[in-house]
């Protein structure tokens, strides 16, 4: 949404206000801001306000800066996280972003945004999805649909709830249909850069392509992956736990059909009939702080775990905060057919 949309200054009518409350679209509240000469805004304007103004004096050329509520709710733009479950508690749906001069910069729709993160996210989008072929025969395996969207528009998506807004996507195979389908990420209101891979760098090597990452922590996450992941709480955990990287992790569980002996040489000292274990995975989501990016090499293969087993080795701190919810990596023909499947039940 222009931000123009939502503002009106504060000499137009009521009837003015309401011509433009009409007007606005994809937000969850109908709601505007009134601003005075410079452009800094005064206080904000519903239809409630209207409709009680209307209620008491029925004057339709009554002014926007003498109807406006003045102590309306807002936060001054902050590079650090954002937490809003303060603003739920008080049923805010629309947060104002304001400057030092309280000029807007963006709303936050509280409907629509889980958090406002601090971090900016790579997205790795250059392989070749060979056990998936021949649907990736001709497209490449993060542009295949799921519903009515492709599996790493779903995954974007999900990040712009979270609150980031700059997205680079690491692309090699087809990625020219990747970068054609979402462009500069302008008509979701975010910017997207393409890192092209001349030679394939694994899960992480394209990290250090990327000239310099704004955010102190940086997102990293494969592009095919189905999941409702909370980025704020991997987030929190990583920051909450003082740790270098913080990795998503799901639950896989073995099931042992025999009895297992614990043995001391050939006695047999306990055992366990047909026990179940349950580890934790590596998820492909990971939060880690940049300056580990330092660590990676130019142009040179080199995945996330080569990554992560340094960081341990070297008596870093790597933490794993688990996925509640559901988590599909589609890798083969039976995992994306559950992800078909499993799309159709979603609101």
């Amino acid at each position: 949404m222009e931000i123009e949309n939502i503002l009106i200054h504060k000499d137009k009518t009521i009837l003015d206000a309401l011509h433009k409350l009409n007007k606005i679209r994809d937000v969850s509240r109908l709601i505007l801001f009134v601003t005075d000469n410079d452009g800094s805004v005064l206080g904000s304007l519903t239809d409630g306000d209207i409709r009680r103004s209307l209620a008491n004096e029925e004057d339709v050329r009554k002014k926007v800066g003498d109807v406006c509520f003045i102590n309306f709710v807002f936060e001054t733009d902050k590079k650090g996280f954002l937490d809003l479950r303060a603003y739920r508690k008080r049923d805010i749906k629309i947060l104002p972003i304001l400057d030092e001069d309280k000029r807007m910069l963006r709303i936050i729709d509280l409907e629509k945004t889980k958090s406002v993160l601090p971090l900016e996210c790579m997205i790795m989008a250059g392989g070749r999805g060979k056990r998936l072929s021949p649907l990736t025969d001709t497209v490449p395996k993060p542009m295949l649909p799921l519903g009515d969207k492709p599996i790493i528009e779903h995954n974007i998506d999900r990040l712009i709830a979270f609150g980031i807004q700059k997205i680079y996507i690491s692309v090699k195979y087809l990625g020219e249909q990747i970068q054609e389908y979402f462009g500069d990420g302008s008509k979701k209101g975010i910017c997207i850069e393409y890192i092209w891979e001349e030679e394939f760098l694994g899960t992480a090597g394209a990290l250090a392509l990327v000239n310099e990452f704004k955010s102190d922590h940086v997102l990293l996450m494969n592009s095919d992956l189905f999941t409702n992941v909370d980025f704020e709480d991997l987030y929190l955990e990583l920051i909450k736990s003082n740790a270098d990287m913080a990795v998503a992790s799901t639950e896989y569980k073995v099931d042992v059909p025999f009895a297992v002996f614990e043995t001391n040489e050939k006695k047999v000292i306990n055992f366990k009939e047909k026990p179940s274990y349950v580890y934790h995975s590596n998820a492909g989501i990971y939060i880690l702080n940049k300056k580990l990016i330092d660590k990676i090499p130019k142009n040179q293969f080199y995945d996330i775990t080569d990554l992560m087993d340094n960081l341990v080795k070297e008596g870093g701190k790597l933490v794993h905060n688990p996925i509640i919810g559901f988590w599909i990596d589609i890798g083969k023909p039976l995992d994306y057919k559950q992800a078909q499947e499993f799309v159709k039940h979603l609101n």
